[in-house]
């Protein structure tokens, strides 16, 4: 089976950050390019990144080969953001590997773990864990993603779908990272402070 794509949503205002959270810089580079960066060396391929505030800004911070969608309704929330990645991959994706941006603990080994539970299961849907509590990225088997298009709106995400979905698979990556996100200045000082 071929890898899932990686789908990075970074639509959001930041209205919390006071910027566009794709654009804040964690150690002097861009929580955009880090997640990018980190969806790639986790085995996803190809790459597919949401962008909605600040779109021309951040599309500029977007590495080659990493294909860019700008969601039109990016203010709804991130259910726009979903929406818009997963109507956007091509019809040879299997899965979609659903990450968000303001999470810069979570690294190449958690996304790697995720590939490899997509790797033999062809309507995969997992997600991270951490400590048994679920978590991102998410992992969305192509015959899931209209049901998530259609329960995709406001904040939520695909929050509703996966909840008590019968083939939902959690993956523990509690041993891997830290899943806090990174939703004001404060927070990104604290994820910056080395201790």
């Amino acid at each position: 089976m071929s890898p899932p794509t990686g789908l990075l949503l970074a639509a959001g205002a930041g209205r919390r950050m006071g910027r566009p959270k794709a654009l804040v810089e964690l150690h002097g580079r861009p929580l955009l390019v880090r997640a990018l960066e980190a969806l790639r060396a986790g085995g996803c391929d190809p790459l597919v990144v949401v962008l909605g505030a600040a779109a021309e800004e951040a599309a500029a911070l977007v590495p080659d080969g990493v294909r860019v969608v700008v969601a039109a309704d990016w203010a709804e929330g991130m259910g726009a953001s979903l929406r818009a990645g997963l109507a956007a991959l091509s019809g040879a994706a299997t899965a979609a590997l659903v990450h968000l941006v303001d999470l810069p603990g979570i690294g190449a080994p958690v996304i790697a773990r995720l590939v490899e539970a997509a790797a033999h299961v062809p309507d995969v849907l997992a997600r991270a864990a951490y400590g048994g509590v679920p978590g991102h990225p998410v992992l969305l088997g192509r015959a899931h993603w209209d049901a998530v298009r259609a329960a995709a709106v406001g904040d939520a995400g695909a929050r509703t779908y996966l909840a008590g979905h019968p083939a939902l698979r959690l993956v523990e990556c509690g041993d891997l990272a830290t899943p806090d996100d990174v939703d004001t200045p404060e927070a990104l000082s604290r994820f910056d402070d080395p201790r």
